[in-house]
């Protein structure tokens, strides 16, 4: 088996399993992973090395350790907010990631436990079967930080949950555990924490098995509805990187450094 592709990945742990299987995970023992300079970029190219893996079927991505995901490390943010370069960068590669994942041929199904929040939600919410753990916190947190719910919310938010549960949650960043998630139809699947990574990896040997080329086409059928979110989508994540020029997203990242509740100017 050719395993020479994921070789590179320094965020990622990647495992092959049999039937096809992939295993990726995020983060290591005792941590939460952290969308930093180099995890960003790796969640986004993934999925392509995935996709072109000709020994993989499905994917199956989790969170090692207390939670699925952190989000972005504030030091990243904070280059954001003072380098051009850096965030037009990091804007390629939040698109990069929405699309890789929209428009890889092969299923995948998450596993979110703990915060599921930041680049990791992304993959968490836009994976084909998404499983959450009963008590999991998925947490989208933009506005908080003072910027745009860009990532991958508006393309998917509204068509999964509805418009008022979307805009509830995303206006106000009120945290949804995983029970409510499966509840209001934002996750596929909620389960006791215990049974997650089972689970998980009895729906990717079951989609495995079945015919690659009916699941495959069935979810490029399914995923035009995405598609056809796509310039809400841009306009989202534009609206995002224009606000990390802004100055709330100072404020944002002064007040979670300081562990307060942001005071942003009311303009």
């Amino acid at each position: 088996m050719n395993t020479d592709r994921y070789a590179a990945y320094k965020t990622l742990a990647i495992t092959r399993h049999p039937d096809g299987v992939l295993e990726i995970v995020m983060g290591s023992p005792g941590k939460l992973a952290t969308a930093d300079d180099t995890g960003h970029r790796e969640l986004a190219q993934i999925w392509r090395d995935f996709d072109a893996d000709a020994d993989a079927r499905v994917a199956v991505i989790r969170g090692e350790g207390k939670g699925f995901s952190a989000g972005g490390d504030l030091a990243l943010v904070e280059q954001m907010a003072n380098d051009f370069a850096v965030r037009a960068r990091v804007w390629r590669e939040a698109k990069d990631l929405v699309y890789n994942i929209i428009n890889c041929d092969k299923p995948i199904v998450s596993a979110m436990h703990g915060p599921a929040v930041g680049a990791g939600l992304v993959a968490g919410l836009l994976a084909d079967i998404s499983i959450a753990a009963k008590n999991a916190r998925i947490i989208d947190g933009h506005t908080r930080l003072g910027v745009a719910a860009g990532d991958h919310a508006a393309i998917v938010w509204p068509l999964l949950c509805g418009m008022a549960k979307a805009k509830y949650y995303l206006l106000l960043c009120e945290p949804v555990s995983g029970e409510e998630a499966e509840r209001i139809g934002l996750v596929s699947l909620a389960v006791d924490e215990s049974e997650l990574v089972g689970k998980s990896f009895e729906l990717a040997r079951r989609l495995a098995s079945g015919s690659q080329n009916a699941i495959k086409w069935t979810k490029y059928a399914l995923n035009n509805w995405l598609r056809m979110a796509g310039p809400t989508f841009d306009a989202s994540l534009a609206l995002e990187f224009m606000g990390f020029a802004g100055p709330d997203v100072r404020e944002g990242i002064a007040s979670l450094r300081e562990k307060r509740p942001p005071r942003f100017d009311r303009g």
